[in-house]
């Protein structure tokens, strides 16, 4: 009897170190991958854009990190750098600031939708940058984007006032460029918003909805990643819209584009669901060069 009670606890013991080793569901369920080394293994299934996405960088940079040239191919096993090193941390970080703080004008840009993305008005924007009307600007030209430091939003009065007059009809045909350009963005999916950009560090906006329903494509573009591995997005969708502007759809429940699809505005993508989370919802993000902004400056008010 002895003998059979010690036997019971050796096997008791056994069983609790043969089981020590496994990680909880939760732990399982993470990327293998370390974010916060400064290299990545690339894995089936990504591409630069997403690996961009996920350590918040502009896919641009990280090309150039590894000298990545357009159309930006990479290949399972290859090795990437994600981080800079330490010491050009700051002068990348510097660079960045400076970089956001200027746009380079590219064809179909305006003054009106430059000062649509900088959140700002035309008058703010043309003092800004010492243009009078008819406010004017060409491919190549750099526009400043963000407030001088030092210096008030104010216009100024002698060179901004013009007779309103002689360029209302400018006016119009410049905004309805904007609306037809690239940075004209449409809704991409119907409910209600029950979480927005900021709240809680929420990168986006979140829509509520029914698992099936259709999920739109924001503003023309090209779908650069389409797939499950970035972890919190659950099935997500990325697009190129130009050098500049990426969006994301997250959550879906059926993908119905492949990555390199050109996309219409307007043009269904993927279907809402709950992958990746716990209800029913689409989580859409706008990113600009990396970062992301509110999708509400972009997007028409309902």
């Amino acid at each position: 009897m002895r003998l059979f009670c010690i036997t019971c606890v050796y096997l008791v013991i056994s069983a609790c170190a043969s089981t020590s080793g496994l990680a909880p569901v939760d732990d399982q369920s993470r990327r293998l991958r370390d974010p916060v080394k400064p290299y990545r293994t690339v894995v089936a299934g990504d591409t630069l854009y997403s690996i961009a996405w996920e350590i918040g960088q502009d896919y641009r940079t990280v090309a150039k990190w590894n000298n990545i040239r357009s159309p930006y191919l990479i290949r399972p096993g290859q090795r990437l750098k994600i981080k800079s090193g330490a010491k050009n941390v700051s002068r990348e970080r510097s660079k960045a600031k400076s970089y956001a703080s200027y746009h380079k004008v590219v064809a179909g840009d305006t003054i009106y939708s430059l000062a649509r993305t900088a959140g700002v008005s035309v008058k703010k924007l043309a003092a800004w940058n010492n243009i009078n009307p008819p406010y004017t600007i060409k491919p190549g030209q750099k526009v400043r984007i963000t407030e001088p430091s030092g210096r008030s939003g104010k216009t100024r009065s002698a060179k901004t006032k013009h007779k309103s007059g002689r360029n209302s009809k400018k006016t119009s045909s410049r905004k309805t460029v904007v609306r037809s350009s690239v940075k004209s963005w449409g809704w991409p999916a119907k409910g209600k918003i029950t979480r927005r950009f900021g709240q809680s560090r929420n990168k986006g906006l979140e829509i509520s909805g029914k698992k099936g329903q259709p999920i739109y494509a924001a503003a023309a573009g090209k779908v650069v990643y389409q797939g499950s591995g970035l972890r919190g997005y659950g099935n997500l969708v990325i697009i190129k819209h130009n050098e500049e502007f990426l969006s994301a759809y997250a959550h879906c429940d059926r993908i119905i584009v492949k990555e390199g699809d050109v996309i219409k505005k307007g043009q269904q993508i993927a279907t809402m669901g709950n992958t990746g989370t716990n209800t029913v919802k689409l989580h859409f993000e706008i990113r600009y060069r990396g970062r992301p902004v509110d999708p509400e400056k972009y997007l028409r008010r309902r």
